[in-house]
């Protein structure tokens, strides 16, 4: 029998990122499938979040992402540039959001194929390992989707023809990620039971074994 879990994720959140790793070799070892559904990061999802925020907490995710990457092994540097518009003085988020609104879409976009997570772990390495510095410039995204097997260019066209559509995979995704009991990503979720962190994985697989979890043969 084959579980299946839900997995909220954002592309500008560097614990999303640092769960990759982990949840392929979840799915690689389990009979389990991961079905990724991205959602808008917390500055657009909640208006003015980092401005109410503890000061502290953006220096700390800073700190602690880069840490978990060493721990983990995972190469690792915040996305130049950031897939938010944001002044980081005065934490006011542009209206216009251009990197985050494609990434997201189409990240609806693969998630309308059946193949989200395998989108989203040849992006975010582009974006987050280290390698390249203007992620959104040239063809970084377009040969890393290649690469994977998807046709870039055809999932922004279909996004500029109907936005709409992927839109509304999004708002659904949120609405799902707002039920499951958790607000941050990444947030698991089986059987209506949220695990939040790439932190959590080691439990959320006690809590499938439990439930029958058998590894692949």
């Amino acid at each position: 029998m084959t579980l299946s879990v839900d997995l909220f994720f954002s592309f500008r959140s560097p614990y999303s990122y640092l769960a990759l790793p982990k949840t392929l070799k979840l799915v690689a070892d389990y009979e389990v499938t991961v079905n990724l559904r991205p959602v808008y990061p917390i500055a657009v999802r909640i208006p003015g979040f980092f401005k109410r925020a503890d000061p502290r907490f953006a220096r700390y995710i800073v700190l602690d992402a880069s840490r978990v990457a060493k721990h983990d092994n995972i190469p690792f540097r915040f996305p130049r540039p950031d897939p938010i518009l944001q002044d980081m003085a005065t934490l006011d988020v542009a209206e216009q959001q251009p990197h985050i609104h494609r990434l997201t879409r189409l990240g609806a976009a693969a998630q309308l194929e059946g193949r989200a997570l395998g989108f989203a772990d040849a992006i975010c390495r582009v974006m987050w390992n280290g390698t390249v510095k203007g992620w959104n410039e040239g063809d970084h995204l377009a040969r890393a989707a290649d690469a994977a097997g998807f046709d870039l260019p055809a999932m922004d066209a279909a996004i500029t023809a109907d936005p709409d559509r992927f839109e509304a995979v999004i708002v659904e995704n949120e609405k799902a990620h707002a039920a499951s009991g958790h607000w941050g990503v990444p947030t698991f979720v089986f059987e209506n039971e949220p695990f939040f962190g790439q932190d959590r994985i080691d439990l959320l697989i006690w809590r499938m074994q439990s439930k029958g979890l058998a590894r692949r043969s």
